[in-house]
């Protein structure tokens, strides 16, 4: 999934920057983002995404790491960073200007802190400040929040699963939401038999909501 690509979900969309401006009004949020060609959702704030932001469950304090898996331009990320400010926020994606522009997006919305990371496939850091990059494959998560790019086909999904689920503190929780017609149902009884307990929270316009317990 490296090299030249205007897929998403590529390390260097090989379509040109073309950037735009997009809001994000929650219940308790009032967020503004930069968004770019190359990126997921770059025209607005995707349904399943809102989902995620409406029903899981905020990260609270005593969440000492918390993990945007997929960050985009950052949508998820931003939101647990402004909702738990002392709680350390890492987002991490394949995608180069994906993670910048969460970090820029981090500095936009008065959470300058949140540690974006571009990665491999296999969970390695690629890219980001120095001290991240170092701390990032020690860290494990307390909770752990992502809309996953489903497209990137079922051996690939299984895989980053497995990489980042296992990442969990032994008390820790991941949130996903899904497409219902893309799998949902069949992802969740396939993380629960591998031993992730996964349990449905709700559904709502095509998408699953999927809590799931560490192994």
């Amino acid at each position: 999934m490296s090299g030249p690509s205007s897929q998403y979900f590529s390390r260097t969309p090989a379509v040109d920057s073309a950037e735009q401006e997009i809001q994000l009004s929650l219940a308790d949020l009032e967020l503004q983002f930069t968004t770019d060609r190359g990126v997921f959702s770059q025209s607005r704030i995707d349904a399943g995404t809102r989902l995620l932001l409406q029903e899981a469950p905020h990260p609270t304090p005593s969440m000492i790491n918390v993990c945007d898996l997929g960050c985009g331009y950052g949508p998820i990320a931003v939101s647990l960073a402004r909702r738990s400010p002392a709680t350390s926020v890492w987002a991490v994606d394949l995608n180069e200007r994906a993670v910048a522009l969460t970090a820029k997006n981090g500095v936009a919305n008065d959470c300058p802190d949140i540690h974006a990371v571009v990665v491999d496939s296999d969970g390695s850091a690629i890219d980001g400040t120095p001290e991240d990059v170092a701390a990032l494959p020690t860290t494990q998560f307390d909770g752990l929040w992502s809309n996953p790019s489903i497209r990137i086909g079922k051996p690939a999904m299984h895989h980053m699963l497995t990489v980042w689920l296992d990442r969990l503190t032994p008390s820790g929780m991941a949130w996903l939401v899904v497409q219902r017609h893309l799998g949902a149902d069949s992802l969740a009884d396939w993380m629960t038999a591998q031993g992730w307990a996964t349990t449905r929270v709700c559904s709502r316009a095509g998408y699953r909501l999927l809590e799931v317990k560490a192994r």
